[in-house]
């Protein structure tokens, strides 16, 4: 038996070059692996990386890893923690360090990548219907034991299409399958109604290549979301569980799955899944929130449970975009060497937090971004920014998801800026 599948393709990230392939690095680090260049441990102000370039904080983000692993045992979850965020398998593997039951993603593509790097658990939190992805999953079942592999299904037809895509692949294992329940009316994926779930179940059960192992769902589509209709929904989603279990539906299983849980709920998923009843088999009650991984400046530092929850602890956010200041045409206005190509724009623009000059750093007062040009933020400046052609501008970014798909070699850099390792993208 294989012990890590994924051992040889995590070596292989530190053997790969750098080029020109990858923003922000050192030109004079050309030609050295990505390994060797780590192990320099270049300072990312003075050793020669190029602006723009993102970065993530190797304190925050250990201390985030650290939060997610005591808050989930806390509360008695398993986690999956949605691997879309970062497409980062050296940040899947830590993450399952640090007590995750495996991995969450969304579409095939990313399940390939997971599986290239050893991951064992997969949640797809999607539907999935293409018959080429589900023959490959099934071959990727019958080859390694090991491997568990859970997605939604939310139709009958969607059940007749992948059991037909299993059957023609003469799979020996069934591949196991939550319902969604959809978060309302308007919502996105999901069934709408109770009554439809079982009808869904029901199919399920007539699938000679699926096995119906649970249910799910996702809390952040609820409309007009707050604590009491997001719990609300959960209940509902608990109930379902429970009565498909009475109605004979988990009979056979060795585990219940029962899943949900972005990055703005979770406190809501802990406090109702610590009512779920005992049933039939025991419950995987499976958290399924990513964005912590890095956190952020802007959206989720304002969704955060953690708000709510102060004494649980405080997530950080972990990444920091350098940009350099290239024209001053007037006393109100600035532009640095960042724009959309670099930086998530999509929830919010990037905000300016510090000014790098000379080896000092202070922050970046009376500066804001007011628009991003492809290879620009636009800033406007007032007469208490202190702010000129060449100083290096650190921006807070909002959304992790779209800051990790910008960068396919991000620098881990200490907080006096010692660069310690390099994390890999797939997207």
């Amino acid at each position: 038996m294989v012990l890590d599948p994924g051992s040889e393709a995590r070596a292989q990230l530190t053997a790969e070059r750098v080029d020109h392939r990858f923003k922000g690095l050192p030109p004079d680090a050309e030609g050295l692996t990505v390994g060797e260049l780590a192990a320099q441990r270049r300072n990312l102000f003075t050793d020669g990386f190029t602006t723009p370039v993102l970065a993530l904080c190797a304190e925050r983000l250990e201390h985030n890893l650290r939060l997610m692993e005591t808050y989930t045992a806390r509360h008695g979850l398993a986690f999956a923690p949605h691997g879309k965020t970062s497409m980062a398998p050296q940040l899947f593997h830590r993450q399952i360090e640090r007590g995750a039951w495996g991995i969450t993603l969304a579409v095939p593509h990313q399940v390939r990548v997971a599986r290239a790097f050893g991951i064992r658990r997969i949640f797809l939190a999607n539907e999935l219907v293409d018959a080429a992805a589900l023959r490959w999953v099934a071959a990727q079942l019958d080859a390694d034991p090991e491997f568990r592999f859970v997605c939604y299904v939310d139709s009958v037809r969607g059940v007749e299409l992948m059991d037909a895509a299993l059957t023609a692949s003469n799979a020996s294992r069934p591949v196991d399958v939550v319902v969604e329940l959809a978060a309302g009316e308007g919502a996105r994926t999901g069934v709408r109604t109770e009554a439809e779930c079982a009808a869904v179940a029901d199919a399920v059960a007539d699938a000679r290549g699926l096995r119906l192992a649970g249910v799910a769902g996702y809390e952040g589509e609820v409309p007009r979301a707050d604590p009491e209709r997001v719990r609300a929904w959960l209940r509902r989603l608990v109930a379902l569980a429970v009565d498909f279990d009475k109605a004979g539906r988990f009979a056979g299983l060795d585990g219940i799955v029962v899943s949900a849980g972005g990055s703005a709920w979770f406190d809501a998923v802990a406090d109702v899944f610590a009512e779920i009843p005992e049933l039939s088999a025991p419950v995987l009650k499976l958290l399924r929130s990513g964005a912590y991984v890095s956190h952020d400046d802007g959206h989720y530092r304002e969704l955060t449970p953690f708000n709510r929850v102060p004494e649980e602890g405080a997530l950080e956010p972990a990444f920091r975009l350098w940009a350099q200041v290239v024209s001053r045409p007037s006393p109100d206005q600035a532009f640095v060497n960042a724009g959309k190509r670099d930086a998530a724009y999509d929830l919010d623009l990037p905000f300016a937090q510090v000014v790098r000059r000379d080896g000092a750093e202070r922050p970046a007062t009376g500066i804001s971004v007011t628009a991003l040009s492809d290879q620009h933020a636009w800033l406007r400046t007032t007469g208490e920014a202190d702010l000129e052609v060449g100083d290096w501008v650190g921006l807070g970014l909002s959304h992790p998801c779209t800051s990790f798909d910008k960068w396919t070699l991000i620098p881990v850099a200490e907080a006096d800026g010692t660069v310690v390792d390099y994390i890999r993208t797939f997207f």
